[in-house]
């Protein structure tokens, strides 16, 4: 949850009384009062909004839900100008891939502007960034750099230039050892050779993301009229929904906005600051919230919360990065019409409630589990495939994958004990002994199975089973323990067993193999089982 800080002074002149009214409008609008003072509003932005996260992306929402600009705000943006250019080097592939830019022209700035334009970054930095590893901002004094701009790595010893706030020149090196947010942020630039710089066309360098801006060209002050913005990461489309927002704020402040070509394999024109159009309907805002909207009050609605309507569809700002389905747009349809204004109904059908019984049958084994000390973990169902096939040596299978990940997770897995493994990866230096158990879904082809898996470190063999047999035993079930018709690579040979109920395969168990504790790095040996719990509920259900 971030917090920002709007003088109370400003607020009133630009949007209205600060009265218990408008506080209230204030909260209502997703964005409670944190507190106030005679000279300072704080209110609490949700993650979701990283557009509220300046004065200026608030004021402008905010206005529109007070029913006084409503609509889509629209900004002017001009075309590149000659230079407006941006050489993005095949050297930063593998290191920080892709920018996205825009200069703004003609801004008027004051000390207040700068602290909020520098507020703004540094929240974006911390949450729609993720800590500047997703995406990291940069803002320069257009009179001190010379256009076309490079981006490129260098070596790190080739990288020398004066950090903010330094007043002697650094390597790239230097900075990551010795400076403040060098050191802060070094482990964004770990392992690799060369470093991510941002130059102008005379070589100066500008900058090294995500980590430092130069002092020389890299620090804007009340005299700087035109900027130079850059977001640099790993994914473009984020960085183009990170950059419009910085586009609008700076245009807010009284910028002009003009676009940079990016000079990748396929150029790109940024920013884009044309609405997105999603489909909403509007029998569905209806059921879903319970009233009986028609096409005129939705395109009210949608137009206090800064939208368009026309004809089932909705016209998005480009800054509203939360909005990516039409479930979405529908909350903003509730926060407009005022969850204050909702009225409470029993429903008039008569039933009984009950617990689900496979709901039940897990919860009996969880406290089984937990009266023998096994610690309850709950992991992803996406995981990566070198944790679901490589480090357990197996053979890479057919898998689920997420279409248009934005992270390395992007497969469903196939089964718990990579898992319960990784979870002991990542607590070698926690007290031994360690038992943990899971109860969560695995997925194979389209079917989604109910599966157990339990782990313990140090665990050989007889332990693992005396855990099975108990459950087994608590649970008033007879399970068979088989030699395996082909040893799981991931057990030592010899030391493993398939589980079976009325003959049926439901499971595994087994000792870790060596190799498998050195993939994941565990000091102490391991050993597990990992049950289908879909055929035992058949014997209780």
């Amino acid at each position: 949850m971030a917090v920002i800080t709007i003088p109370v002074k400003e607020f009133e002149k630009e949007i209205g009384k600060l009265d218990e009214k408008m506080q209230e409008r204030i909260a209502m609008f997703g964005t409670p009062v944190d507190s106030i003072n005679e000279k300072d509003l704080q209110i609490e932005i949700f993650p979701n909004r990283p557009d509220l996260l300046s004065y200026q992306g608030f004021k402008r929402s905010f206005l529109a839900f007070l029913g006084k600009k409503t609509g889509i705000k629209s900004y002017k943006v001009l075309p590149p100008k000659k230079d407006y250019e941006v050489n993005i080097d095949s050297s930063v592939k593998d290191i920080r891939p892709f920018t996205a830019c825009a200069i703004i022209q003609d801004l008027k700035l004051d000390d207040a502007k700068i602290k909020e334009i520098i507020d703004l970054q540094e929240k974006i930095h911390a949450t729609y960034g993720r800590k500047r590893k997703k995406a990291a901002i940069g803002i320069y004094p257009l009179e001190k750099i010379k256009l076309p701009i490079n981006y490129k790595a260098l070596e790190p010893e080739k990288i020398k230039f004066t950090p903010l706030e330094y007043q002697k020149e650094m390597s790239g090196l230097e900075i990551l050892q010795k400076h403040p947010a060098g050191k802060e942020h070094s482990h964004l630039l770990a392992g690799k050779i060369k470093f991510p710089v941002f130059t102008d066309s005379e070589d100066k360098i500008m900058s090294m993301p995500p980590i430092i801006n130069s002092e020389t060209t890299g620090k804007i002050t009340t005299k700087t009229k035109d900027v130079f913005v850059e977001c640099s990461g790993y994914d473009l489309e984020t960085l183009k929904k990170c950059l419009n927002i910085i586009a609008a704020t700076l245009a807010d402040m009284g910028g002009i906005i003009y676009q940079m070509k990016l000079k990748y394999a396929k150029p790109e024109i940024t920013p884009n600051l044309d609405p997105k159009k999603e489909k909403i309907s509007l029998d569905s805002a209806n059921k879903l919230l319970g009233l009986e909207l028609n096409e005129k009050d939705m395109k009210k609605l949608l137009e206090k919360m800064g939208h368009e309507y026309e004809k089932g569809q909705a016209s998005v700002p480009a800054w509203r990065i939360d909005i990516i389905h039409e479930v979405d747009l529908i909350e903003d349809i509730a926060i407009a019409y005022g969850y204050e204004n909702f009225k409470e109904e029993i429903p008039k059908i008569s039933t009984i409630g009950q617990e689900n019984k496979k709901e039940s049958m897990k919860r009996k084994i969880a406290e089984i589990l937990e009266g023998i000390e096994a610690l309850e973990v709950s992991n992803y169902h996406l995981t990566i495939k070198r944790d679901q096939f490589e480090k357990m040596n197996s053979q890479e299978k057919q898998t689920l994958q997420v279409k248009g990940s934005k992270t390395e997770y992007n497969i469903l897995r196939k089964n718990l004990a990579h898992y319960i493994l990784k979870n002991f990866s990542e607590n070698v230096d926690s007290e031994y002994p360690q038992k943990i158990f899971e109860i969560g879904k695995t997925f194979e082809s389209e079917n989604e199975n109910e599966k157990l898996a339990l782990g313990m470190s140090p665990g050989n063999f007889t332990e693992i089973k005396q855990a099975l047999e108990y459950l087994a035993r608590m649970l008033n079930i007879h399970l068979e323990i088989k030699e395996p018709n082909e040893n799981l690579p991931w057990f030592i040979d010899g030391r493993s067993a398939e589980i079976c109920i009325k003959n049926k395969p439901i499971g595994f168990l087994g000792e870790i193999h060596p190799k498998i504790l050195k993939n994941w790095k565990i000091k102490m040996p391991a050993a597990l089982y990992e049950i289908d719990l879909e055929e035992i509920f058949k014997e209780f259900i």
